[in-house]
This record gives C-alpha cells, structure tokens and sequence, in this order.
C-alpha cells in the first residue's frame, strides 16, 4: 500500500461569525477559492496536478448548498479538469476530507488530493439546514434527542466535572492562543486574506480574548441552563436515558464553549511519487485514521473511542504519542479525554483551541490537523493525534507522523 503525506495545509484567520465579523461579506465560496489558490500558489501545482478536492461544511443549504467543493474549485486559479467532492460529517467534516483523501492515495486512486473544508457561520446560521436528527419526532424520540449543549453538561454530571475546571481549560485556552499569536507559531499556516483591491481583510484568528480570567467567567450564566430544565426540558429527556443521574449539572456558557466564527483550511496530500515530481518535500505521513458511532444523545464522548480504536487498529499506546489536539468544542469533551487516558495537559492542544479562536464547523477538523503539524515540527516530535467529537454520536481521528 502506499503511504500518504502531508505537503502543505494552510488556513484562513478565524473571523467572529457575525454580521460585524472581518469576513462576513466574504462567501464561503470565495473564502474556499482564496484558501485553494494559496495551496495552488504556494506548492507551484499547474494543470491536473491534484486528483480531486474532498472539501467538509456542515451546513450544506443556501451559499453553502449544492456541491460547494466543485463551486469553489471553478471560482479559485485550480484548473477545471480537477473536480470536487462535498462531504458532511458534521464537526469532523474538515478532518474526515482529510483522512478519505490519504485513505484514497493509500489505495492508489490518485497520486494527490486538496482536503479540508469551510464553514461561515456568520453567513449560514448552524442548523438552518432543518436535520432530521432534530426536528423529526420519530428519529429525535427514538434517540432521546438533546442539543449539543445539553450533551456537554451530561457529560460533565457523569463525569464529575465542575464549574470551574471547565473555566479553568478555557482561561488556559485562551492563554495558550495568545502566546501562539504573539510568538508567531501560526505564521507557516495563516493566510492574510485580502479584497480585491489587495488590502487587508484579516491577518489573524479575531475572536480571542486574551484577558480572560476566571473572575470574567464567573460572571455569566450556564447558557443551557434554561432550555435544559424550563423549556422544552430537554433535562427531562436525558434523565430519562440516564436515569442515574437524577439532575443535569449546567457547567457550560459562551466563555468555556467553542466560538461561532467563519473560516476554511485546506490540506494538500499526496504520495512520495506525487512529491517527486512537483519537487515537494513531505512534512508528514498520515499514518492511521479513524471514525466511529457512539451513543447519541450524550454525543460528544466520541474522541475517546475514536482515539481507542485509531491506537489499536495502528498498534500504538497512548504514550507513544508526543502531542494532541483535541478539538474544544466544549470545556468537558477535553476534560473527559484528559481523565480517560491520564494524558498530561500540556500535550494537549499547546497552542490553545476553538474555545479561544473559534470552531467553524466543516474547516476545524483540517485546521488542527495543520496546527498538530506545525506543533510536531517546532518542537521537533514525532507523532501526534488529532480528534474530534461530532453531532449525533461520533468520533474521528488521525495520527500523523513526521518525515
């Protein structure tokens, strides 16, 4: 089988996902096409130099409907022989694009692939999109239905994490963000997005706020709180799926949450032979990935099966891995991974994580497959994890190698 490597991955900043956010008048498929032309520009790929473009959102109607991979491929420099593909697997959209593109060139089906994924949240509100999974009484009683939310706070009951441990991950996150910017540990992957006209949209991930501190957290209100126990009561569903719990501990608000912003990331992959011939240097081998379904209505659980299977299916332990990130979709999905594997909390997510800089849902999985890079390679490691927890019950990981 052949391996698959990473040659390139790039992003755009993270821009707040809202009408006065830096990239709001920007389309998802004009940020796409910006994020694709660097990786055209950046590696010197001309003609049909790349198999196809696998390309995550999550929110797949309006701007974003359609097959968005191959709008964004006609709008960008790429040439037209090259296709795309759209995939949805919710917030490891931009990851699961990833991982199909390796598992394609291991396969031999194509040398090359652009991976990665977009998501405006600004521009396409999160769920405008009608799921079945919650509006469809059927489908949503049968899998005692809960938001996300909801979801986060059973894990914390269950799991015994309080209040102020998930303020204290997201001060640290919020720490961590602020020195990556500052020492410039994103330069090799952040693109300045630029208007027409050349001058500058955004440079930076603008959602950050660096201040904060656990007196500022204090200060705000569990933001599932209400919809938990006055209305609709979705409390009342969980406890009727885990009756043991008796009564659902409301941890999470918008400061220990993951932020709602617009962005895209992109990932070129491809095979030794496909380096060889552009005069590539690979940084990475993609050297296991995973996906797997877990319960639905606690939901978020799924890095750690995901991460127990990936570890198994490659023979490796969990101390055979130097680095993780870990996506922050809530404060208590990272505190469940760092409780079941014991993992030190200075290996995971060095440089901070969505809930700092943001989480625009089809792009996060890509993104922190590219911060895992860059981290292995300033510290000069070897191996790292990458992982995510996705709606309706599942999990999705990578392990990257360096080369």
């Amino acid at each position: 089988m052949t391996d698959a490597f990473i040659y390139d991955a790039v992003r755009s900043p993270r821009g707040k996902g809202r009408p006065d956010g830096s990239l709001h008048e920007l389309t998802s498929v004009a940020l796409s096409a910006k994020v694709l032309n660097a990786v055209k520009e950046r590696n010197g790929l001309e003609g049909h130099a790349v198999e196809d473009v696998i390309w995550g959102n999550v929110t797949q109607v309006g701007e974003q409907g359609g097959c968005l991979a191959r709008s964004a491929v006609l709008a960008s420099d790429l040439d037209e022989r090259i296709p795309g593909l759209a995939i949805n697997r919710f917030c490891a959209s931009g990851m699961e694009a990833v991982n199909l593109a390796a598992n394609q060139v291991k396969g031999g089906a194509g040398h090359a692939y652009i991976a990665g994924g977009v998501e405006m949240m600004g521009r396409v509100p999160m769920g405008s999109d009608g799921a079945a999974i919650a509006v469809d009484p059927t489908l949503a009683m049968k899998t005692y239905f809960v938001p996300q939310g909801i979801s986060a706070d059973i894990i914390a009951t269950e799991f015994g994490f309080t209040r102020d441990q998930a303020d204290a991950l997201a001060v640290e996150s919020q720490r961590r963000a602020a020195v990556a910017w500052e020492e410039g540990r994103f330069a090799k992957s952040v693109l300045t997005i630029r208007d027409q006209n050349g001058l500058t949209i955004l440079d930076r991930d603008e959602y950050m706020r660096p201040g904060t501190d656990m007196q500022a957290l204090g200060a705000l209100k569990p933001a599932f709180k209400e919809m938990g126990e006055v209305m609709p009561g979705f409390d009342k569903v969980a406890i009727m799926k885990y009756p043991h719990l008796e009564k659902i501990n409301h941890i999470h608000h918008a400061g220990n949450s993951s932020g709602i912003v617009d962005g895209a990331a992109a990932v070129l992959i491809g095979s030794a032979e496909f380096g060889r011939a552009h005069g590539l240097k690979p940084r990475a081998r993609i050297r296991a990935t995973a996906k797997i379904g877990t319960d639905p209505t606690i939901m978020l659980t799924g890095p750690v099966p995901a991460t127990q299977k990936i570890l198994k299916d490659s023979g490796l332990t969990i101390r055979d891995i130097d680095l993780f990130e870990v996506n922050e979709a809530f404060a208590s999905v990272v505190l469940r991974f760092q409780q079941a594997f014991d993992v030190d909390p200075a290996v995971v997510n060095v440089n901070g994580g969505a809930i700092a800089m943001g989480h625009p849902l089809g792009a996060t999985g890509a993104i922190i497959i590219g911060t895992l890079l860059d981290e292995l390679e300033r510290q000069d490691k070897e191996l790292g994890l990458a992982t995510l927890c996705i709606a309706s019950g599942m999990g999705a990981a990578t392990i990257i190698e360096r080369v």
